[in-house]
């Protein structure tokens, strides 16, 4: 292990006042499975690409496997050599010029701000279903959101360790059932080809590229494990591990599911971004009716997982910006007892109600607040992952350590997000997707220009 790595690491156990080695490599997964929260792809991202891509929609999710994979594999890399509370934006500072590092850092907490607003709107639109299978009535929206986000919020606040806990078992369970049905939807189909699918038949290439964006958005957070990096027993061992199982475990869960969902809609002649409950209509297809609720419920309950997650990831990250000087001291305080950074925590919490809340109190349909906030989220953390793709090489060589290897998979890694990010600017996609990019670009300029003022 390098001197600076032993050093880095015992200083970040020292300063940051959380709980030193509290979790498990369970539980370190656990925070990472809980941010690109599994269950929600089947139940609606999937539905949201396959309105773009059709029957390319497989494609789409292995082709972003392959891309965010080679970005995990830089990732794991940096995990192996440093720990701290601040994920990606502590690797940046590594080796990135400031400015650059601190753009990571705002790219970085809006990633997470905006992930969280957006499976909030999520919420709403599966416990909604719910109320309506057994009382027949639906909740306001905003009562909804306001609700998941406060009880996320206190959570976040208590204990890191008891929240890990909850996030594990509430996507264990909805992920088992969902691969249940999807195995029941392709044996009832037979041992065959979709050539439909195979053939993309129908798929446009501007399609797949709009939908790659979303597709994305399945995956973000799996890196999220970095943040628990003061917290994780054997951080340098189980953190990099984490990251990696989740990209790949993921990529090939969304990437059958993609396929699965496509061809158990068939059949029931209505489209698959139709249906506000996709899992419910294939757990009847496949003849298990009953676990059509148990996953809607779960589907519930990963929307608040990962809005737990989130804020999580965000308070850490927001910790180590105020350590940095990026913003103010209070920022950084810990609470004695219970060892988490709630003064971050209460204001990430509020920054992921806001958009959610005024969203929902404009009568802004669930499934939009997750798309648009989800689309958001995405060019912040395609932000993030292009610059470790920068930083990697740069601080290896420092160290002399750089092989052939990292070099060629660092640059497929950024060409992959710079295609990512270019993809959804041309062709254009309809109003308010088109809108997303340049609200990004000027956060990051309004971000940037603040912090060379609060540097002069």
């Amino acid at each position: 292990m390098p001197s600076d790595t032993v050093l880095q690491q015992h200083s970040g156990e020292q300063a940051f006042g959380l709980r030193h080695g509290a979790l498990s490599p369970l539980e370190v997964l656990a925070q990472s499975v809980s941010t690109i929260a599994p269950t929600t792809t089947p139940a609606m991202t999937i539905p949201l690409v396959f309105a773009l891509a059709g029957n390319g929609t497989w494609l789409v999710y292995l082709l972003a496997t392959v891309a965010l994979g080679l970005v995990a594999l830089l990732i794991a890399a940096f995990a192996r050599r440093s720990a701290s509370p601040g994920s990606l934006y502590s690797y940046a500072t590594a080796s990135l010029p400031p400015s650059v590092a601190s753009l990571s850092a705002w790219a970085l907490l809006l990633a997470y701000v905006a992930t969280g607003s957006s499976v909030a709107g999520g919420f709403i639109n599966y416990a909604n279903v719910l109320l309506r299978t057994f009382w027949g009535y639906e909740a306001p929206g905003v009562v909804l959101v306001v609700g998941v986000v406060l009880l996320a919020a206190w959570m976040a606040y208590r204990d890191i360790k008891v929240s890990v806990q909850a996030m594990l078992w509430m996507e264990g369970i909805s992920v088992a059932c969902i691969v249940l049905v999807l195995a029941l939807i392709l044996f009832k189909h037979g041992l065959h080809i979709d050539r439909a699918q195979l053939s993309l038949r129908g798929a446009a290439p501007s399609g797949i590229r709009l939908g790659l964006v979303l597709a994305m958005f399945s995956f973000v957070g799996f890196e999220s494990a970095t943040t628990l990096g003061a917290e994780a027993k054997e951080p340098l061992r189980t953190i990099p591990r984490a990251v990696l199982q989740c990209a790949v475990g993921g990529g090939i869960f969304f990437t059958v599911a993609a396929y699965a969902e496509v061809l158990g809609f068939r059949p029931t002649g209505m489209e698959l971004n139709q249906s506000p409950a996709p899992m419910h209509v294939l757990s009847q297809q496949a003849g298990v009716a009953v676990l059509g609720l148990v996953i809607d419920a779960g589907a519930m309950i990963s929307m608040f997982a990962c809005t737990l997650a989130c804020i999580t990831a965000a308070a850490r990250v927001l910790l180590l910006m105020s350590h940095r000087g990026l913003v103010h001291a209070m920022l950084r305080r810990t609470h004695v007892r219970n060892e988490t950074p709630h003064v971050a925590v209460l204001i990430t919490a509020a920054a992921v109600l806001l958009p959610a809340l005024v969203l929902a109190a404009r009568g802004v349909a669930s499934a939009d607040i997750y798309g648009w906030m989800g689309s958001l989220a995405t060019y912040g953390f395609i932000t993030v992952y292009g610059l470790v793709c920068v930083a990697l090489p740069i601080r290896l060589r420092r160290l002399q350590s750089l092989t052939h290897g990292i070099r060629w998979i660092a640059v497929a890694g950024a060409v992959a997000m710079l295609l990512a990010f270019v993809g959804n600017l041309y062709p254009v996609p309809p109003a308010p997707y088109s809108w997303l990019p340049y609200i990004y670009l000027s956060y990051l300029l309004v971000t940037l220009i603040s912090g060379r003022l609060t540097a002069a």
